[in-house]
């Protein structure tokens, strides 16, 4: 009886050792390696990136970095304008021509003081007024008395200006106008006109202008009376005037010579106009050159 007690007092204690081993590492302790649950680490979320800078804008007076415009006001050559202080343009002619109303860059800043202070002429502010003012109270064509199209942007537009009547009469000229200062009250300024049937090529455009003056072009038409007139914006009258050149059919070339005197201002328009058929003034076409 002793004897089997003890054989299996023995047993029992092999028995738990091999059980003790089995739940062992290799180094004797207990491994929690596959037990543990493991522990998230925190996730933090991405911050947001910061907005770019705002640009810091020209200050007055600074040259335009606008590139030059094309030696004349050509359709679809528009100068990139930069912000300007009051978040509206900076406009850099460069070689555009300001023809009406205001010739210099100084004209257009006094305008501005006036306008901030008392609203001074708003009209300056819209190119189609400006267009069809250009038309009828500069250049004295006041059968021309509406806007027959229009293709306004921040900085350039073009104005087709017509007579009164039918929308399908055509314009008789399309006026091209920009912006010229700084802010978003930047005046509107012709420039020169966009042409098609009826152009005017000499003198070059913002050329330097000597009386007397050799002018013409092109022309598309039947019986055509082209009258010349020399302007600046300081008068009232013309400087110059020449009638009347016959000329007609299509596509052909036209020339006159025009004598003038008395030209004061930075910059002279020279126009050229024909009709007769309906009315006194039906087409014309203007170019800018300078005095100096």
């Amino acid at each position: 009886m002793n004897v089997r007690f003890r054989l299996r007092l023995t047993g029992v204690a092999l028995a738990t050792g091999l059980s003790l081993l089995a739940c062992s590492g290799t180094d004797g302790r207990q491994d929690t390696t596959a037990t543990s649950p493991p522990v998230a680490s925190p996730t933090t979320a991405p911050r947001p990136s910061s907005p770019p800078p705002a640009p810091v804008p020209a200050p007055s007076g600074q040259p335009s970095t606008t590139p030059a415009a094309p030696s004349s006001p050509a359709p679809g050559a528009p100068s990139t304008a930069a912000p300007g202080p009051g978040g509206g343009p900076v406009t850099g002619l460069g070689r555009l021509q300001p023809i009406w109303p205001f010739t210099t860059l100084g004209q257009a800043q006094a305008w501005q003081r006036e306008h901030r202070a008392g609203g001074h002429q708003p009209w300056h502010l819209d190119p189609e007024q400006t267009a069809l003012s250009f038309t009828r109270g500069y250049l004295g064509f006041t059968e021309i008395d509406r806007v027959t199209s229009r293709s306004i942007g921040a900085t350039r537009a073009r104005v087709g200006v017509g007579l009164s009547g039918s929308e399908d009469s055509g314009s008789a000229a399309v006026v091209h106008l920009a912006r010229y200062g700084t802010g978003r009250d930047a005046p509107w300024v012709v420039v020169g006109t966009d042409d098609t049937t009826f152009t005017l090529t000499r003198p070059a455009y913002g050329s330097v202008a000597r009386s007397p003056l050799t002018v013409g072009g092109r022309i598309s038409g039947v019986d055509e009376s082209i009258r010349i007139q020399v302007r600046q914006p300081s008068s009232r009258a013309p400087l110059g005037t020449s009638c009347c050149t016959p000329a007609g059919g299509s596509g052909q070339p036209w020339s006159a010579s025009v004598s003038f005197k008395g030209a004061g201002d930075a910059v002279l328009t020279v126009v050229a106009a024909t009709g007769g058929h309906i009315a006194e003034v039906e087409r014309f076409t203007v170019t800018a050159v300078r005095t100096g």
